[in-house]
């Protein structure tokens, strides 16, 4: 078996425990492991005497598994590396909340030896594809997003207004401080913190959810996900701010964004004895009294 590990290039005691742990089971278990060479810069671990730890840049095909070790936005991060690749990605939290990420570093052993044994399921998600007319180079190559699409304002405490349309059918124009169209694996994200609804993994639908919305009645409308959206930016400043989960571009008004489905997905990792519903009570505490 090949694998992949990948963290954010920072040092934390959390992250570097998780890692020795991690390595120590895959190397014993005869795993052949490529670390990603920036994510190993930050990590003390010696790999020269050892033919089954090597690094890697760029992914192809022949990984069976990408295991991220971080939070959920390092996941984020690692999706840019899998791209359409169909690599099943394995989450190890040593973030914070960790909706994607739910693996903690105590249960890594145990839950290696179940991925090792084929014994987990896959988790098919959506992606949001983007395209910008005129195109811009920063989005040209890495132009999608697993969790969201955000459109914002920049350089201003004024509202922006932003037209939206379904299927060439208009829709609306949201004045407010911006707008997020989300999957509904981001819809436990940014969407929710400004009041969107939590959607099941498997669902086919997106969310477009309003950011503090000038109008009151501007609710979040759930959308099915092969429809094609598109934005159009006007307000006081000349750019507005775009993010692709974590990645943020500057665009020029005249800009008209099109956001729809992607044509492939993602795979995630679950163990057979966790669903979305326990991680939602689990992060959520969701049916938890503490006032008492």
């Amino acid at each position: 078996m090949k694998v992949a590990v990948y963290g954010q290039n920072y040092a934390k005691e959390a992250t570097q425990k998780a890692v020795e742990i991690l390595l120590k089971h895959l190397l014993k278990s005869q795993v052949e492991v490529y670390i990603d060479s920036d994510f190993l810069q930050h990590q003390h671990i010696e790999i020269k005497n050892n033919s089954n730890l090597k690094t890697f840049k760029v992914l192809d095909q022949s990984y069976d598994l990408l295991i991220s070790i971080g939070g959920d936005g390092t996941i984020l991060r690692a999706i840019t590396f899998v791209r359409d690749l169909g690599i099943p990605i394995v989450g190890i939290n040593t973030g914070r909340l960790g909706f994607l990420a739910t693996i903690q570093t105590e249960e890594i052993e145990k839950a290696l030896q179940e991925i090792l044994a084929g014994n987990y399921r896959i988790s098919e998600r959506s992606l949001l594809s983007v395209n910008t007319e005129p195109s811009h180079d920063s989005i040209t190559d890495t132009h999608f997003a697993l969790n969201e699409v955000a459109i914002s304002r920049k350089n201003t405490t004024s509202m922006i207004t932003v037209e939206t349309h379904l299927n060439d059918e208009y829709l609306t124009s949201y004045w407010a401080d911006g707008l997020i169209l989300s999957t509904p694996t981001g819809s436990t994200g940014y969407s929710l913190s400004c009041g969107g609804p939590v959607i099941t993994p498997d669902a086919n639908n997106f969310v477009l959810t309003p950011i503090a919305p000038h109008n009151l009645s501007a609710r979040p409308l759930i959308i099915p996900d092969n429809t094609r959206v598109a934005f159009k930016v006007d307000g006081r400043e000349d750019q507005f701010l775009m993010s692709l989960d974590s990645r943020i571009v500057t665009l020029s008004n005249a800009t008209k964004v099109t956001v729809k489905k992607a044509d492939f997905g993602i795979k995630m990792v679950e163990l057979l004895d966790e669903t979305f519903l326990d991680t939602l009570r689990k992060k959520l505490l969701w049916g938890e009294d503490r006032r008492n």
